[in-house]
Formats: C-alpha cells, structure tokens, sequence
C-alpha cells in the first residue's frame, strides 16, 4: 500500500513550537483557511488524529460510553474504547505555503448521521479514516462523503493488529474507490505520519482545482 509523501528536513513543519505555548491566532503567513472533515466509523481514531497534529489545544465532545449505547454502538474490534465523540472534534494545523486547515472530525455512528449536512457545510475535502481489521464498518461512512460530493481521501489508521497481508488493488477493490482516490497509511498517534496523510488530501485538492493545461 502506498504512504502519504513523507515530509523532507527542508520543510516547514507544522508543529515548530509546543502547543502549549503556540499563539492560539492565525500566523501572519496565512493565506488559504481551508475547513476539512475528518470522518470515518466509529473508533476508527477520527479524536486521535486530531489530538496529534492540532497546534492549538483541540476541542473534543466525548462523552463516556453507556450501557445503553452499546445496544446500538457496534463495538466489534474495539471492546477497549470507553468515550465516543457526541458532537464534533475540532482543531487546527498551519501547513506550509500559508494553508491553514480547520479540522472537523465528525461522529462515527449512523444515529449521528442528522449532525452531518452541518457538520459538512463549506468543507473543501474529507479524510477519511480506515480500519483495516474492520473494513465493511467504513461502507457507510464512504457512501455519506460521497453522496455529499465531498472529494476525500483514504488513510488506514495502522493499528499494530491489523492484516498486512492485502495489497492496494485488494483494499481499493474492497472500498470500491475510484483510481484517482488518493488511498495511504498512517498512525493517528505520530503527529508527523497524520500531517501527511492530510498532506495527501490537500495535494489531491489541489490537483483537481488546477487546470491541466497550466
């Protein structure tokens, strides 16, 4: 499976001071504000994606899991999650170039699905996250973001237990992703492997907004 393109030491890199001391305002150097989903199924890593690389101090919605949400939360493949996102996560992270992107993460079941059309309202892009131990549980996720019309990419979220034996034709099949759907892998947990995979979204954004003949 292909990597999203690894950052090289001439570049700017996006968390330059700790978090607790960067300026929560926009850098001087901004120019493009470019709001991003961050979607996927439930416990897929959507929090921790964005808790890795937001420069200013995340906002998450969690709320512990209740015996009552686990009659309609499928918790197959992750019995060890406590939390679930109620609302929205929300962060931020200033890319080279002056490209600031505003990070949506959006809950991962269907009984949230009605906080989608305003969750989604002015987003350029969507990134969405895989499990690959649990692959169908990403059908519906996939179906959301693009009967939105959403252009988006695909990042497996590498937990250490996951099948390593399929290779990128397979899981494209398996998705059922159009060729020119860019597909990588990442851990939500290393700021700089989650950088990149927006890195990916960002560059096929751009691709599709320039014209060929430039």
């Amino acid at each position: 499976m292909a990597f999203a393109p690894s950052s090289t030491p001439s570049d700017t890199r996006v968390r330059d001071t700790a978090r607790g001391t960067a300026d929560v305002h926009l850098p001087d150097t901004a120019r493009d504000l470019v709001k991003i989903l961050v979607a996927g199924p439930f416990g897929v890593g959507k929090t921790t994606l964005i808790d890795s690389v937001s420069e200013i101090r995340p906002l998450h919605t969690e709320e512990p899991l209740s015996e009552a949400s686990a009659q309609v939360d499928d918790l197959a493949g992750v019995r060890d999650k406590s939390t679930t996102t109620v609302a929205v996560d929300f962060g931020r992270i200033s890319l080279p170039g002056g490209v600031v992107l505003y990070l949506f993460g959006t809950p991962g079941q269907e009984r949230f699905r009605a906080l989608w059309d305003d969750i989604a309202y002015g987003a350029l892009g969507a990134l969405v996250l895989v499990d690959g131990r649990r692959i169908d549980a990403s059908f519906d996720v996939l179906g959301l973001v693009e009967e939105t019309g959403l252009p988006y990419a695909v990042a497996f979220n590498a937990f250490p237990d996951a099948p390593r034996h399929h290779t990128a034709e397979q899981l494209r099949a398996a998705l059922d992703l159009e060729a020119g759907t860019p597909m990588v892998t990442c851990d939500a947990r290393d700021a700089d492997s989650s950088v990149d995979a927006l890195l990916a979204l960002v560059q096929h954004l751009i691709a599709r907004h320039t014209p060929e003949d430039r």
